[in-house]
């Protein structure tokens, strides 16, 4: 069984990278809006048996059981390699063999590039890399099986995840997509975003609105 699971962390709580650039309301709602656009997205990828939600956010959770997708409440957010361990236990335990994490703070992933990841899955045990932009962290991490390491996400993560997998045994695949690679957690990365969000998502939107500071190109306001 093939499965994503997704953590989101509390909408109020999330992007204090950007404290300095924008009021929490407006972190909040910048956090939303990828929840909801990164469901979208997930809602299309084919070839995968069910999507898991760990998490406290009422609306992502309301959200997710609109797509009739499974959602499991966390109590506290204690850390998100936390939220992400205990959530996988769970799904394996629920048949699980191949669980693929994807943050919310992805804006340009597309169906194609997540369905990319499960067709170099390979036999237990393995695990499939895709770190982030300046290749420190990791923003994509395919485990089979979903329990085959502990997580470390935060700063080095991509090295310290490589070196857990190594020390297990399992086959290593690191995967580069600049798509994938591009989240959301400083300024430079809304910069990065603007002009490449998809006109009509709720990120693109937020951006127009908060474009201040962003070199916003005037032809696509």
């Amino acid at each position: 069984m093939k499965a994503i699971l997704i953590p989101v962390k509390i909408f109020a709580q999330s992007k204090k990278r950007l404290a300095a650039h924008y009021s929490a309301e407006d972190r909040a709602a910048l956090a939303a809006a990828l929840c909801e656009d990164f469901f979208r997205i997930v809602a299309q990828v084919k070839g995968i048996d069910r999507v898991f939600v760990v998490s406290q956010e009422p609306c992502a959770l309301a959200w997710a059981r609109d797509y009739g997708w499974e959602t499991i409440v966390e109590t506290a957010q204690i850390s998100e390699s936390h939220s992400v361990d205990a959530a996988s236990c769970d799904c394996a335990e629920q048949g699980v063999h191949a669980l693929l994490r994807l943050p919310i703070d992805i804006p340009l992933v597309t169906p194609p590039d997540i369905e990319a990841l499960f067709r170099q899955e390979e036999g237990a045990p393995a695990t499939i890399i895709v770190p982030s932009r300046d290749v420190t962290g990791t923003n994509a991490l395919l485990r089979s099986p979903p329990t085959l390491f502990p997580s470390h996400f935060g700063p080095d993560s991509f090295a310290l995840h490589l070196d857990e997998a190594k020390r297990c045994g399992a086959a290593v695949h690191v995967m580069r997509n600049p798509r994938i690679e591009l989240d959301i957690d400083e300024i430079e990365d809304l910069r990065a975003l603007v002009g490449l969000a998809s006109l009509d998502s709720a990120t693109a939107k937020w951006l127009r609105a908060h474009s201040t500071g962003l070199s916003f190109p005037a032809e696509r306001r």
